[in-house]
């Protein structure tokens, strides 16, 4: 027994230093593995770092030959400017030295010019001008199709025509046959359409009363031109009245059935000509004004 205890206690020593040594292995096996796939990870970035450095190191150099060559190009056009502005002064110095030509005239000749480039800017400035009109009535249609909303293009039809808004409301909506008396459902319609005009303080129009060709027969008016005009001054009264437009920017007018939009020969062609037109009247006074001298 004695001998046996010996032999363990002398062996114990060596079993463990094996132990040990064996866990460390493992451990460092693996940490290398982990260092390996780090290493695998950083190289994969370094290639990709590389082919990326590389692309814009091809556009750098792409760019670099566009701005050359924008460069040249502009110098081409500072050298073609410079070189048609002396001639033009050449020209113009032959011109007054020519014997047929005084100075006089060689100075009347370069004003006409000067003169020919200040109409092409004034015919410019109007061309603008109308443009800018020409979108401020295409809003104001579109402000009133959305006011207004789904309503039947038979019963109202807003159209620009020839820089001229037109607001064309039936009379079926507006009126019941013979009267000038505006219905409920029709005053509606005109509240709508006096907010978007409240909007435009500025804006003029007019009303316009329109007929077919049948005869007016009721005894307190004339004819249809009568009716046409009551008709115009009912719809001015109630945009004025109930919905505060002012009086001064509105007229109402009687055409009768003088101004057809169809031929009165057919139930649908009467019908259309039986409507009231409201006019957005072009403001001339502010196109007049760009038609003066500067002062």
């Amino acid at each position: 027994m004695k001998l046996q205890h010996l032999v363990l206690v002398a062996a114990s020593p060596v079993l463990l230093f094996s132990c040990v040594s064996s866990k460390k292995f493992k451990t460092a096996q693996a940490d290398y593995a982990n260092l390996e796939t780090k290493y695998k990870t950083l190289e994969s970035d370094l290639s990709e770092c590389s082919t990326e450095k590389a692309t814009l190191t091809r556009q750098k150099e792409t760019l670099e030959r566009e701005k050359a060559l924008l460069n040249t190009r502009v110098a081409d056009l500072i050298a073609q400017a410079d070189y048609l502005k002396e001639n033009n002064n050449q020209a113009l110095k032959q011109l007054e030295n020519l014997s047929v030509i005084s100075g006089k005239q060689a100075e009347s000749i370069k004003k006409s010019m000067e003169n020919i480039g200040a109409k092409d800017a004034y015919i410019q400035t109007l061309q603008q001008q109308m443009a800018h009109k020409d979108s401020l009535n295409m809003a104001l249609v579109m402000n009133l199709k959305g006011a207004i909303g789904n309503l039947d293009d038979q019963d109202i039809n807003i159209k620009v025509d020839k820089g001229v808004v037109y607001i064309d409301i039936s009379d079926k909506l507006l009126f019941k046959s013979g009267s000038y008396e505006v219905t409920n459902r029709a005053k509606e319609v005109l509240g709508k359409v006096a907010q978007v005009l409240k909007n435009q303080p500025d804006m003029e129009f007019m009303v316009e009363g329109h007929t077919d060709n049948v005869p007016y027969k009721g005894g307190v008016l004339a004819d249809n031109w009568d009716l046409s005009v009551k008709r115009a001054t009912a719809v001015v009264r109630i945009l004025q009245k109930q919905y505060g437009l002012d009086p001064a920017k509105m007229a109402a007018a009687g055409r009768g059935e003088y101004r057809p939009v169809q031929e009165n020969t057919t139930k649908e062609g009467k019908a259309a000509n039986r409507r009231t037109r409201i006019v957005i009247l072009p403001q001339l006074d502010q196109f007049f004004k760009l038609l003066e001298p500067a002062k």
